[in-house]
């Protein structure tokens, strides 16, 4: 049976007879870190036109209803919300002229499963260690050497981040001064960095334990991004009021107030590329859009492989570089609706992490063995209680989002079908996956167990689909440390007049791209790019 549409549409519906040509740039996708870029570079004076595949702005930030109930695709929390000192919540308040509002959760905003056992993340840096140190006594040391390897790979991230913007020359300068005085482990795995503090395999496990939100398990990822999302953290959890969906609500009439626009249904086909450098886009419809300065926040690997030509000299250079990094993790995902409140059900604001022990790497082998498998990692979110408006947008109801590692080969039999009209077997398989993550929702909650209403699963398919993603993955590229050491991952392109932003640019998540697209920005603004720069990374 076919699903009706969602009804939340945010951005104007693309027909070329509806451009306001010229514009001074095109942007390629309305992602965050695309809405960043745009509203930036709209307060800079810049008439931009933001173009968007699917029927709702906001990328990975769109919200959709369904049968009375609301869910958000990709956020689940957001942190640094709590001091207007943050640079995210600087960059929020910038961009959305103060009109975003943020809920905290529960202090104890993450809660770790390890197997029967359990650990809270506290907010707050005083609070964080105690809990830790409570939790594991005899560790205290490790502990407080652990927090100091945060704060001197926090120093490495800024210095990470002011090379991308910087020219050539100084640029290099500031990598040889890094080789020098940055130790080499802040890029060595996240695991290697921990096992020089500890052999308490617990206590890894709980200090990794949202190694889902970069989505490499701690034997892969770089303790960069360990440290970036810990240090995120660290003051707890935080919320959008009335949902994701307001980030893109909030941001879009900035752009239009300096004559620009986001346009949804609005499918580039290709970036045009002249003897001087980019000079627009191609549309779907045929139709070409032309403009001197292009952004693509449609991820580095939809970028030049799919949107440049193939026989376009630095498409085929920028190629040869994607060979060295690799797509993120593809997940599944069940939206859930009951017909109560959060209050009534006992929700908590608080997210649920769920493994089945402390050995990540070795539990993650069972995907392997296809759907069915026990699944390495399950993610519980519950937006309608961390949401104030929820109630009274949706009264009498509640929602709750369930995450796992889905890998896009489980799928690969449907590659290429339309959503909503999978067949019979596609529908079997998604309701086995459901009835699976149910479980592990039961299992922790058992008083849900009868009052679900309504739930239907996403899969890499419905990624591909919707976001133009076609491996499935949810953070971009994968953050391992061969990742953080390619220097052409930044705004400037080589061809000139085109440019990158989005979560490839710094790092994944929401302020991960909103920096990126801060950085863009940046680059193209001249002097009051980097006036900005200065308000809010100095």
């Amino acid at each position: 049976m076919s699903k009706k549409p969602s009804t939340i549409r945010i951005g104007r519906r693309y027909r070329a007879n509806r451009l306001d040509s010229p514009y001074d740039i095109l942007i390629i996708g309305s992602g965050i870190g695309g809405l960043t870029a745009a509203a930036c570079l709209a307060r800079m004076g810049r008439k931009v036109c933001v173009l968007e595949q699917h029927y709702t702005a906001g990328g990975f930030t769109h919200s959709y209803d369904r049968n009375g109930y609301e869910w958000d695709v990709g956020v689940h929390y957001i942190g640094d919300m709590g001091s207007d000192k943050t640079l995210g919540r600087r960059l929020f308040d910038y961009v959305t002229d103060g009109e975003l509002e943020w809920a905290p959760m529960d202090a104890h905003f993450d809660r770790i499963f390890l197997g029967e056992e359990s650990y809270d993340l506290v907010a707050g840096k005083r609070a964080y260690r105690d809990a830790l140190v409570a939790a594991f006594p005899a560790e205290e040391s490790a502990i407080d050497r652990y927090l100091e390897r945060l704060r001197v790979a926090r120093g490495a991230v800024r210095l990470n981040v002011l090379g991308k913007v910087l020219p050539a020359p100084a640029a290099g300068l500031l990598a040889k001064w890094k080789g020098r005085k940055i130790p080499g482990w802040v890029n060595a795995t996240t695991r290697e960095v921990l096992e020089e503090l500890t052999d308490n395999q617990k206590l890894i496990a709980v200090l990794t334990g949202q190694w889902g939100d970069n989505g490499l398990p701690p034997a892969r990822s770089s303790f960069l991004i360990h440290a970036m999302i810990a240090q995120h953290y660290m003051h707890g959890g935080y919320y959008p009021v009335g949902g994701a969906s307001r980030m893109a609500e909030t941001i879009i009439p900035g752009i239009q107030r300096a004559g620009g626009e986001v346009f949804t249904y609005a499918s580039v086909e290709e970036i045009l590329v002249g003897k001087d450098g980019a000079e627009g886009v191609r549309m779907a419809d045929g139709h070409e859009i032309h403009a001197p300065v292009v952004i693509s926040n449609a991820g580095v690997f939809n970028t030049f492989e799919r949107l440049l030509a193939k026989e376009d000299s630095a498409g085929r250079h920028y190629r040869e570089r994607l060979t060295h990094v690799r797509p993120s993790m593809a997940s599944i995902c069940l939206y859930i609706g009951l017909r109560h409140t959060a209050e009534e059900l006992g929700l908590p604001k608080t997210n649920f992490w769920i493994y089945p022990s402390e050995h990540y790497e070795r539990d993650l082998a069972a995907l392997d063995e296809g759907p069915g498998a026990p699944l390495p990692l399950i993610y519980i979110s519950f937006p309608s209680a961390k949401d104030p408006s929820f109630e009274e947008r949706y009264p009498g109801r509640a929602t709750i989002e369930i995450v796992a590692p889905g890998p896009c080969e489980w799928f690969e039999a449907w590659s290429g079908t339309t959503w909503g009209k999978r067949g019979d077997d596609y529908e079997a398989l998604k309701e086995r996956l459901s009835d699976q993550l149910l479980k592990a929702l039961f299992d922790k909650l058992p008083q849900l167990e009868g009052q679900v209403d309504y739930h239907e699963l996403s899969t890499p398919l419905s990624t591909d689909w919707f976001c133009r993603y076609p491996r499935g993955e949810i953070y971009g590229l994968d953050h391992d440390p061969e990742r953080f050491e390619q220097d052409w991952l930044k705004p400037k392109t080589d061809i000139p007049g085109l440019y990158l932003t989005g979560q490839d640019i710094v790092s994944c998540g929401v302020t991960g791209a909103m920096v990126a697209g801060l950085l863009t920005a940046v680059q193209i603004g001249g002097l009051p790019g980097w006036l900005l720069a200065k308000k809010m990374l100095l």
